[in-house]
């Protein structure tokens, strides 16, 4: 086997944690064919607990502190040096001590890359090959805050949209390959970097579908007789919380007044003030973090990813299919999924199609169960975690 040092902006555990899914099995499938040496940052005091779980799958780790407090500050040099707000939120001069020292002491010659902002650390070392999965055009989605915030935020999210873009295309520009979470995801990033054209690639993100799967048995975290519409993900990432505050101000409601037992259930770590006031809300639930998002999504009636904000592949939505379970999502949300609306799963665009779509589809719950056993079966098909990853060795081995 040979050495390849890994650089992931959080730790990659544990696997179903929706933004820590593509990095885990991106460790788990490289450990199988290198010597992974693997830093990586811990930014939750929880997180701390998995730190063994990681340093068994490589063969040496460093992980850095990063107080979230104090990442804002060295941000602030960051703005007023006119560089990404994101590169200095993740500068850490401890860990490029260890990169240095780890990539010389093993003649390191392949790096991947998980996150633009990590690519700094890799910057001194241009003999070697260097793979950087982007996952999603960072820069589009700070651009997309910038048209929904007020000043000053939107001047702010605007600079470091441009600044972003300019450090992405730089590491683009730099690296042997730049990989993506969908093939739409990639093409975006070709039109704002064309320099880069002919090294721009992706890679889907997979589904464990023996993890998710509607045939285990889970008890139910619903009263008797609530019907429940389900939203999963991190409550503190703004397109989820601007989402769930949407769907629960300008659909929710009308649906509430026809189906009194109707419950939203918003199940995610995390919640920010706006989701956790949303609670209040008739028939509105904010879960907090839970142990398992499984039982919620399997007992629920219908998933919903109603986003209006999104980048690359959205995992809630590949896991309620899994599931077996029928989803309504928006089109952004459906951005770079291999599923056929009507079919799959059922594609909703505005408060009104939400409202008409969600309406017929609790009155005839019957016909739920084919939607969902299409689109296990479409994830099934066309998820497979090894499949999507065989992109990365091939990137990895180019000569």
């Amino acid at each position: 086997m040979e050495d390849l040092l890994l650089l992931i902006h959080r730790i990659p555990y544990p696997p179903n944690k929706g933004d820590k899914i593509r990095s885990y099995h991106l460790l788990k499938h490289l450990a199988q064919h290198y010597r992974v040496h693997l830093a990586t940052f811990v930014d939750d005091p929880d997180d701390w607990q998995h730190v063994p779980t990681v340093q068994a799958m490589c063969t040496s780790s460093h992980f850095g502190k990063l107080a979230p407090l104090a990442g804002r500050v060295r941000s602030l040099g960051g703005l007023v040096a006119g560089r990404s707000l994101s590169f200095d939120y993740y500068r850490n001069s401890a860990m490029q001590h260890w990169v240095d020292q780890t990539m010389q002491a093993n003649a390191i010659g392949r790096v991947m890359v998980f996150s633009s902002p990590m690519a700094q650390y890799a910057e001194k070392y241009p003999q070697a090959r260097r793979v950087v999965d982007f996952c999603d055009v960072d820069s589009d989605k700070w651009r997309q805050y910038a048209e929904k915030k007020p000043w000053p935020m939107s001047w702010l999210y605007r600079h470091e949209a441009n600044a972003l873009l300019a450090y992405e295309r730089h590491v683009a520009k730099t690296c042997n390959a730049s990989l993506f979470v969908s093939a739409p995801e990639a093409d975006l990033f070709r039109k704002l970097a064309p320099e880069s054209d002919a090294r721009i690639g992706y890679f889907n993100n997979g589904v464990d579908t023996d993890f998710f799967s509607p045939e285990r048995d889970y008890p139910s975290p619903y009263q008797a007789g609530e019907r429940a519409l389900v939203f999963t993900g991190a409550m503190d990432y703004w397109p989820n919380i601007d989402a769930v505050q949407w769907f629960a101000t300008e659909v929710f409601p009308r649906l509430l007044a026809a189906q009194p037992k109707l419950r939203f259930f918003i199940v995610g770590a995390r919640p920010a003030p706006a989701v956790l006031a949303l609670g209040q809300q008739t028939g509105v639930v904010v879960t907090g973090t839970v142990p398992d998002v499984r039982p919620y999504i399997h007992h629920g009636e219908i998933a919903v990813a109603p986003l209006r904000i999104a980048r690359g592949i959205q995992n809630k939505v590949l896991e309620a299919m899994a599931m077996g379970r029928p989803v309504v999502v928006s089109p952004q949300a459906l951005e770079g999924i291999e599923a056929k609306p009507g079919t799959d799963l059922v594609l909703a665009d505005g408060a009104e199609q939400f409202i008409t779509t969600l309406s017929s589809m609790l009155a005839q719950p019957q016909d739920n169960a084919r939607l969902g056993a299409a689109a296990r079966a479409t994830v099934q098909t066309h998820y497979s975690w090894p499949s999507k990853l065989a992109r990365i060795e091939e990137r990895l081995e180019c000569s």
